[in-house]
């Protein structure tokens, strides 16, 4: 790791802000030389940067450039080494929330490179631990986006369970997010910069939608966070430790309004899934061998209980507008009627009973 800066004053770095003006100056240069096969050494001087004494809005921008450059500078990306990836970890301890956000959104970045991603890994537990306990949405996006791009070791399992409550208040929330990025993947367009952020947050206004036309940005009310949420539980449901631990977390009364014909395609797609892998993992024989006890409120009785209304709910998603929509309805129909060993062997076995037999 380079040396360590200490000075008395916190540095100005005008020129870290040029990516505000249309990616002028420094980054523009860098990718430039990057194009011609030379090292512009820009990310090394931001990550150099990042080790000084700064200010939380010095830090913040600082951070939000290294995440567009390690998109932007591809070999410059991948010549760090895994002390940089520690040197962003300290930066989650930061008191400040934006700090903290951009650190995220940044480990996010490296996490696309393979080298990284063990030692990413290892600040899993911390970023659990910040979006379960801080109430903030561009933190909780970027906290989940990392997690849902990294493969959660075992020694995870623990702190997820704990953490369960509040992943399924996050999928349940109803705040407002203005302008969220939608997930395209991996790219420095997804990216909103911290004083864009500060500004806005100022003004006690929402920020503005971008039109039909610019489809990297949109407004949203829930479904961008709630999409992140279930796609998390989602891969944690086909944890076979973790499963009744999700089954019988609690949930609103109104918990099948997240299957409602009017919520976001992209939306009712993921808990559409959500829903499939979870009644998979109750019917696979090792789960049906142990007889489990959920709670009267809990998200087993809510989608599986006697008195559940997901029948209803999945009829009407048949005929969606959306084709992929219908298509993982009719596979959640299919597993709730049809125990999965029980399929291929229809002529041999009796059929469970059908959620479905007095619905037209």
């Amino acid at each position: 790791m380079a040396k360590r800066c200490v000075l008395e004053q916190p540095m100005s770095f005008s020129w870290v802000r040029q990516p505000e003006l249309g990616w002028g100056g420094c980054l523009g240069l860098a990718v430039e030389r990057e194009r011609h096969g030379r090292d512009s050494g820009e990310l090394r001087r931001l990550l150099n940067s990042l080790e000084c004494k700064q200010d939380e809005y010095a830090k913040s921008m600082i951070l939000h450039s290294i995440t567009r450059c390690v998109y932007l500078l591809e070999a410059e990306a991948s010549a760090c080494t895994t002390d940089d990836i520690v040197l962003l970890g300290y930066m989650l301890d930061d008191k400040d929330n934006s700090v903290k956000t951009q650190a995220l959104n940044t480990l996010k970045a490296f996490s696309g490179i393979r080298k990284f991603r063990l030692k990413i890994q290892e600040h899993s537990i911390k970023v659990l631990e910040l979006i379960s306990t801080i109430w903030d949405t561009e933190l909780h996006i970027a906290g989940l986006r990392l997690l849902n791009n990294l493969p959660l070791p075992d020694y995870v399992h623990p702190q997820l369970r704990r953490v369960m409550p509040a992943l399924m208040e996050i999928l349940q929330s109803d705040y407002i997010l203005a302008q969220v990025p939608e997930d395209h993947g991996q790219g420095p367009a997804l990216l909103t910069s911290p004083s864009t952020a500060l500004r806005e947050r100022s003004r006690g206004s929402c920020l503005p939608c971008s039109g039909s036309d610019s489809p990297a940005f949109s407004c949203f009310t829930l479904s961008f966070i709630q999409v992140q949420a279930v796609r998390l539980l989602s891969y944690l449901a086909q944890k076979n430790d973790l499963l009744y631990d999700i089954l019988n977390c609690q949930v609103h009364s109104n918990f099948l309004n997240l299957f409602q014909p009017t919520q976001p395609g992209s939306l009712l797609y993921e808990v559409l899934v959500f829903a499939e892998r979870l009644s998979e993992g109750r019917n696979a024989p090792h789960y049906r061998a142990v007889k489990w006890h959920y709670n009267e409120q809990s998200l087993h009785e809510s989608l599986f209980g006697e008195e559940s209304r997901l029948a209803d709910r999945l009829l009407a998603l048949v005929i969606h507008p959306e084709e992929d929509v219908q298509i993982q309805a009719c596979k959640v129909i299919v597993s709730l009627q049809y125990p999965q060993d029980l399929r291929s062997r229809p002529s041999s076995c009796q059929p469970s009973r059908s959620y479905f037999k007095n619905t037209e």
